[in-house]
C-alpha cells in the first residue's frame, strides 16, 4: 500500500504540512472512525470521519470527530439549506472517487462543498482520513479547512 494517494497529492501542491500514519483497517469494524483512533491511540475526538451527503439534492462532504454523529437538520442549515439526507455507499464513492472507509475531503475525484465540525478546530492536530483503507494523515486542522475551502460549522447531533 503507497502513501501517495490524491489526497497527499493535493496537500503537497498546496504546501501544507501533513504526516501519514498507517493502521490495520478492519473492513468488519461496526465504526471504523472509532477502529482508527482506537488503533492510533488516539483520542476519537482528534480523528475525523468523512461523510458524504446531499443537502438539497446536492452532494456535500462532512467532516467531524469520529465520536460523533451528524445532524441532518444542522448539516443543511450549515448550506443554507432546507434538507440534508446521507449518500449511499456506492453514491459516496462514485462522487468522492474513493473506497468507503478511505472516504478523504482531500483529492476527491470532483471537489464538493465541505464543512469541518468547528470543534475539531480547538485541537492543535487532527487525524483526517488519507485516501486509503488504514491510511490517515495528521495536520493542523485550520490548515485541513484550508485544503479544500471547506467551511466550519457546528454539525454534530
Amino acid at each position: 500500500m503507497a502513501n501517495k494517494t490524491r489526497a497527499t497529492d493535493l496537500l503537497e501542491r498546496q504546501g501544507i504540512a501533513f504526516s501519514v500514519h498507517r493502521y490495520d483497517y478492519d473492513p468488519g469494524a461496526d465504526r471504523i472512525g472509532l477502529q482508527a483512533a482506537e488503533a492510533l491511540g488516539e483520542p476519537p475526538q482528534r480523528v475525523l470521519k468523512t461523510l458524504m451527503a446531499r443537502v438539497d439534492g446536492k452532494p456535500v462532504c462532512v467532516v467531524l470527530p469520529s465520536d460523533c454523529e451528524v445532524s441532518m437538520k444542522k448539516l443543511a442549515a450549515a448550506f443554507n439549506g432546507k434538507a440534508a439526507e446521507m449518500m449511499r455507499p456506492a453514491d459516496a464513492e462514485r462522487t468522492s472517487g474513493y473506497l468507503i472507509g478511505g472516504i478523504s475531503p482531500f483529492g476527491q475525484k470532483r471537489q464538493v462543498a465541505t464543512v469541518i465540525e468547528v470543534d475539531a478546530l480547538a485541537h492543535p492536530f487532527v487525524f483526517v482520513n488519507g485516501g486509503q483503507r488504514g491510511l490517515q494523515i495528521r495536520l493542523d486542522p485550520g490548515l485541513a479547512l484550508k485544503a479544500v475551502g471547506a467551511r466550519a460549522a457546528a454539525v454534530t447531533a
